[in-house]
């Protein structure tokens, strides 16, 4: 009789401590950012590997296997082909290992539109905010423009939402620059960036009252504030046509302010709309590095870090 003898495989090796604590995935426009919380956070840093064929269509190709905790650093300004992205690295993801996957969005795509202004509209912030929902067990944005929900879950119903605010960074670096200053809201959805903003330095503030005619037209009132002779900081979420924040500068420079400048978390800015703003009387722009500008002046990468960690279970140091 032949006797068979059962072959022991090797141990595995033991995983290195980064492996351990999970993988942090990206892709190259975004490297910078993700290696530095990857670095904060003890997460092994992989670049995703694109490929555009002819037709548009991508090719992803993530590392062969994956650990049990995944993170995926994808920011959704300019959003429509990177929620296919999404799509195809969580699905691949599973199949690789992952059992957890968490996706850092600094900027959170698809949230404004939150109800049918007219019959038959689509409800995007729904209808994304499921479709996420659906590939994640957990997200991190930073200021979502989330205006007649209260909470990120409504929006994204997740299993664990974090929501980071850039207001208190923006305010701390306001403070270093201009000192006292009244802080101005363009509009009444402001009002929460600067509530916080304010009260980490007991600043004057207001906001305006902004009427849309259309996504290139605004009409705006001044708050009954005096700024004659002050320095004034508009400070919003978002930085996209610039006419709301063109406006409200005009206006703050009809009234006599001595200096008007802008913080935002999100410098989206589309084409023109950085210089219709510096054309308004606007001297300075400051924003978070949420999505890259050359106006990024403070860094989310902290926030994040400490917000993963808390999510990975492991101590803040």
């Amino acid at each position: 009789m032949t006797e068979t003898l059962a072959r022991t495989p090797p141990p595995a090796p033991a995983p290195t401590a980064a492996e351990a604590a999970g993988c942090l995935l990206c892709f190259e426009d975004e490297q910078a950012l993700a290696q530095a919380a990857a670095s904060a956070t003890g997460l092994a840093l992989a670049v995703v590997v694109r490929h555009r064929f002819p037709d548009g269509e991508v090719r992803l190709r993530l590392p062969a296997s994956l650990p049990p905790r995944v993170v995926v650093w994808r920011g959704l300004h300019q959003p429509n082909e990177k929620l296919v992205e999404l799509l195809l690295v969580a699905q691949t993801a599973r199949t690789l290992g992952a059992r957890h996957l968490t996706l850092v969005a600094p900027y959170l795509a698809y949230m404004r539109q939150d109800i049918a202004f007219n019959p038959g509209e689509a409800i995007s912030q729904r209808v994304v905010g499921a479709f996420l929902a659906t590939l994640f067990d957990a997200l991190i944005t930073v200021d979502p423009h989330l205006h007649r929900v209260s909470t990120l879950e409504e929006a994204v119903p997740v299993a664990d939402a974090v929501v980071l605010s850039g207001a208190p960074l923006l305010a701390d670096h306001i403070a270093t620059q201009r000192g006292d200053v009244v802080l101005i809201g363009p509009d009444e959805e402001a009002l929460q960036w600067v509530a916080v903003a304010t009260q980490r330095h007991g600043w004057a503030h207001a906001v305006c009252r902004k009427t849309r005619q259309g996504d290139r037209q605004v009409d705006i009132e001044l708050p009954a504030l005096p700024v004659a002779g002050r320095a004034v900081v508009l400070i919003d979420d978002v930085a996209s046509s610039g006419h709301t924040l063109a406006r409200a500068a005009q206006l703050l420079r009809a009234a006599g302010a001595s200096s008007v400048d802008v913080a935002v978390t999100h410098a989206l800015f589309a084409p023109g709309a950085e210089q219709l703003v510096r054309d308004a009387g606007v001297d300075t722009i400051w924003s978070t590095d949420c999505i890259g500008h050359t106006s990024n002046a403070v860094s989310i990468v902290p926030a994040v870090a400490v917000a993963l960690l808390g999510l990975l279970g492991q101590p803040v140091t």
